[in-house]
Formats: structure tokens, C-alpha cells, sequence
């Protein structure tokens, strides 16, 4: 069988959810028994997310293979359960970077370059490649952004290309169906210019997907097929619900998984949605909340620790238990603000995620030495886990002056510090430990009884890592070192096995956790909040 591509655009604004599309599309056609890829293409001149600001990109989600990728990767990874790879994410920058690259070769042999062919090309050769690598029978190809942004272009010329060369090539288009207060209506008119922008680029959506907060009249979706070109059956409601993990069931209702297969020229099978509806059912009627304080510097932020919030979520969903985050301003707690302190108190366990720079860090001490000293459980996630470090030898081991090299280059007592064969000068972009690495567990710990195995495989994204001199005085003191790399060199998991659950991983065992297959630290941790 031929591989189908399907790609997903979106028009009239961002965040609509292009990326919940693509990855509800890719979990009911990966349920009906087709095996699925997903890809994003992203406009931005940047490399790849790895050097942006959580404030403005939000988390930087890594694959097994050790890309550093846009957050909708994790969406994808949790929805099909599949470990997506450094083919699955492109950018502009990268596309770019290596043509000219190419060009500075002579590869080109003097000629004009030029973004079409040669941009286009390379962003072809791309999807075609994440298409032959995956061997995946669907494709699903997401281009960020919104239709008529020019630095989009090129990818919809791509589109355009691969839809006359290639059969079944399916285009899905996702736009919005705003209401208007004053009138009480949705209004379709945006919708029907976004898909004009798309004809100019000679692309003809195959299925619509419209966003809406209000419930969508039947005559509105009719309404928008009709001015759109888009037959009735092929247009779909997106209306806003509780859980994004409603929203592929919501499409099954109105035959999405048979839509897409008709289209595909696939054999029509029905999706098999038994233990996701189970899953959304267990959201949806947990109504008891179990209050967990997430201690930050990226306060109310919830995209920059997107995969931490959903691995709590879905730790809680195991137990039927609706997880409230509590944001905790870990600068606040070094200012001794009152009230800071008093939403810290009263939660039931405390994360401390993963993170870059000093600010915040004497916070985040005070927060794990509050955790530590008071029996509440703690889950630190590789900066998380650092700080546990740096607070235990502090005040366990009285090496005062304690601290990270990250924080003080020029610390005698730096309890973590740089990665073999790094230092200060070294480039920023993609020199982190990055990708999948084995761990070995220690017996008769917390770590061994939340995974039950001895060899554990999870994902890093760090610079720094536990300074060896300091092993064994942590050790003598109480702290067990749970989890090392398989040679003993590298501290992979910290804990005091004698506290409720006070453990910390330099790894980010978030990125492999899924809605119905949560993370085992975080159910580890989520069960011992819950006693």
C-alpha cells in the first residue's frame, strides 16, 4: 500500500488546535488498525525550539532520538502513543540553513537560488523522508501558523505540489466560527476567507474542521460546505470541551476515522475507542480534587511545563482524581511572602520541574528543604532533582556554601556541575544531553517500586549533571542514589527512601508519559499526595 499524507492548516488565527486535530486524527486512524506518523512543519527562522523562551514557545519537548521540538510533538506522542523522532519536526531556519549550506558547497554549481524550487524542494524532500522513515501508512503533516502569514507560503506550495504529484493527499483545514455577544451568532465570513487564502494558493480543502465556544447549528456547517466547496459530510464541529482528549471521540461521532479513509482510499475499518472512552469517562466524573503545587519561575504559565501538567493530570486520572496545579512562585518563597507560603502549605505534594538560570533557584531549595523536613512528598524533574541535591548538602551534610556550577561558576563546593567535556563556552543550540538513555535501578527503593524492573529507559534535556566528588557524603547522610546510568558514572535518581516520596530524577520522565499509560514517578508520586 501506498503512504497517504494528510495535511492540517489553519486560518483566521493561531491556538486554535491544529495539533489536537492532527493528533485526534492520528488516534482514530491508529485505532481503526493503520499505523500513523505525525510531523510538524513550523515557519519560524529559528533552528529549532531548543534557545527559545518558554514565554514566548512554551515547553521544548524532546523525542527518543534527542530533537528538541515544538510542544505539539508531546500532543502527537500522547494521543498515538508512538515515539515520534527528529524527522518529525522541521523549520524554516533548518530548511534554510541547509540549502545554503549546500550553495556555500557549490553543490548548486553556481546557479540562483531560488525558494521555489529550492526552499520548496528541501521542505518537500523533508516530508517525503519523515513519510519513508516512519513506514507509517498515514502521514500526518501539521504546518504552523495560519494561512496567508508570508512565511507560511512556501509550505503551502509544498502542499500544492505534493496534491498534483502524489494521490491520496489529503488537506484538512481548521478555522474559526466566532461569536458575536451583540448579535448572538456565530459568523462564518472568516472561515470563507481563510479558505479563499487557501484556493489562492491553489489548494481545495478535502474536510473542514471549525472551532467554536458555542454549540454549531447543523445550517452552519451546511452553510459553510456550500460557500467553501466542501461536501456536508466532511465538515465538522470543534466546539469546546472539558478535555482535549474528548475531542477524538467527538469527531467519531460524526464518522471522522471513515471520512478520512474514504478519502485516503483506505479500507474502511471502525476505530476501536473502548479504553479511551473509559479514560475520558474517568476525567470527566473525577470531581475529587487533589491539590498538587507546581514551584516555578514561569509562574501561571502553563505551556512551558505542558508535559509535567498533563503526566499529573494522568496520574491522577488513574485514580480517578482531578489534579488541581497550584502555581507557586518559587520567587516569592525567597521574598517569605505569606501568601506564597500559604498556598504552598496547603498542598498535597510539590513538583519542582526542570529549568535553565538562577532565578527562582533559592526558592525551589526552600521549597524541597519545607518538603523534606515536613514528610510532604516531593517529585523534582532534572533541575528539580539538582535542587534536592544542593538543599540536602546545605543542611544534611553542613557544606554551607553548596550550590550548582550553573549558578556560581566560581563555587568551591559545587555539588552539581557541567557535563564531561563541557564548559562555559560552549554553544547553547543542541549540546545538551538530549534524547533516550538506559538507567539502572537500585532495589528496595522508591524509584524500583514506582517502575517494578531493574532497567528503565527515559529522556534527558540537561547541561549539568551531579558532581561525583559529593557522592559519597550524600550518601553517608542519607540520601541514596536509586538510579545510575548503566557504567555507575552518572547519578540518574535521587531520594530518601525513609520519606513519603521524596525523589528526584535528572531525567524528564514526563515526555514519555501518556494519558492512559501515565508516567510511573508521577503515579509514584501522585499515590503518595493521595494518602
Amino acid at each position: 500500500m501506498s503512504q497517504k499524507i494528510i495535511f492540517v492548516t489553519g486560518g483566521v488565527c493561531s491556538s486554535l488546535g491544529k495539533g489536537i486535530v492532527s493528533a485526534s486524527a492520528g488516534m482514530l486512524l491508529k485505532n481503526a488498525g493503520y499505523s500513523v506518523s505525525i510531523q510538524k512543519l513550523d515557519p519560524y527562522l529559528n533552528v529549532d525550539p531548543g534557545t527559545m523562551s518558554p514565554f514566548q514557545h512554551g515547553e521544548v519537548f524532546v523525542t527518543e532520538d534527542g530533537a528538541e521540538t515544538d510542544l505539539d510533538l508531546g500532543h502527537y506522542e500522547r494521543f498515538i502513543d508512538e515515539n515520534l523522532s527528529r524527522f518529525s519536526t522541521v523549520t524554516t531556519g533548518r530548511v534554510y540553513s541547509e540549502v545554503i549550506e549546500k550553495e556555500r558547497k557549490g553543490d548548486f554549481l553556481g546557479g540562483t537560488i531560488q525558494v521555489v524550487p529550492h526552499i520548496t524542494d528541501r521542505i518537500k524532500n523533508k516530508v517525503l523522508q519523515a513519510s519513508k522513515y516512519s513506514g507509517a501508512d498515514v502521514l500526518i503533516v501539521e504546518i504552523g501558523g495560519t494561512v496567508g502569514d508570508i512565511e507560511g507560503e512556501p509550505f503551502l506550495e509544498v502542499i500544492r505540489q505534493l496534491k498534483a504529484e502524489k494521490e491520496n493527499v489529503l488537506s484538512i483545514h481548521l478555522t474559526l466560527l466566532p461569536y458575536l455577544q451583540a448579535s448572538g451568532e456565530l459568523k462564518t465570513k472568516p472561515t470563507q476567507l481563510s479558505v479563499r487564502q487557501l484556493r489562492a494558493a491553489a489548494i481545495q480543502p478535502d474536510i473542514l474542521v471549525c472551532r467554536a465556544d458555542k454549540n454549531i447549528p447543523e445550517e452552519i456547517l451546511e452553510k459553510v460546505g456550500r460557500f467553501c466547496g466542501v461536501e456536508n459530510s466532511a465538515v465538522f464541529p470543534c466546539e469546546t470541551v472539558s478535555s482535549i482528549y474528548e475531542v477524538p471521540l467527538r469527531f467519531e461521532k460524526r464518522n471522522f476515522a471513515e471520512v478520512l479513509q474514504r478519502k485516503l482510499g483506505l479500507k474502511i475499518k471502525k476505530p476501536k475507542c473502548a479504553e479511551w472512552e473509559k479514560m475520558v469517562e474517568n476525567i470527566i466524573t473525577a470531581t475529587d480534587e487533589l491539590k498538587i503545587g507546581l514551584c516555578g519561575k514561569y509562574n501561571e504559565l502553563d505551556d512551558a511545563y505542558l508535559s509535567v501538567i498533563e503526566a499529573l493530570k494522568s496520574a491522577g486520572y488513574d485514580i480517578k482524581k482531578k489534579i488541581k496545579i497550584e502555581w507557586i512562585d518559587s520567587e516569592k518563597l525567597e521574598k517569605k511572602s505569606s501568601s506564597e507560603w500559604k498556598k504552598f502549605k496547603e498542598c498535597k505534594g510539590i513538583c519542582v520541574p526542570g529549568g535553565f538560570g538562577y532565578r527562582g533557584t533559592e526558592g525551589k531549595i526552600l521549597a524541597a528543604k519545607y518538603c523534606r523536613e515536613n514528610n510532604i512528598p516531593y517529585l523534582g524533574l532534572c533541575l528539580g532533582s539538582q535542587i534536592m541535591a544542593i538543599e540536602f548538602a546545605r543542611n544534611v551534610c553542613q557544606l554551607e556554601n553548596a550550590t550548582s556550577q550553573e549558578f556560581d561558576e566560581r563555587s568551591d563546593t559545587q555539588i552539581v556541575h557541567y557535563l564531561p567535556d563541557q564548559n562555559s563556552e560552549i554553544s547553547k543550540g543542541g549540546t545538551l544531553r538530549l534524547g533516550a538513555y538506559e538507567c539502572v535501578l537500585q532495589k528496595n527503593t522508591k524509584a524500583y517500586e514506582c517502575y517494578g524492573k531493574e532497567k528503565i529507559s527515559e529522556r534527558h534535556r540537561h547541561r549539568y549533571e551531579f558532581n561525583n566528588e559529593y557522592r559519597d557524603i550524600l550518601q553517608e547522610n542519607g540520601m541514596t542514589i536509586s538510579g545510575t546510568s548503566p557504567d555507575g558514572n552518572l547519578m540518574e535518581i535521587i531520594e530518601i527512601t525513609d520519606h513519603p516520596f521524596y525523589v528526584g530524577s535528572q531525567f524528564h520522565p514526563e515526555f514519555k508519559s501518556r494519558p492512559n499509560k501515565p508516567s510511573a514517578l508521577f503515579v509514584g508520586f501522585i499515590s503518595a499526595c493521595n494518602v
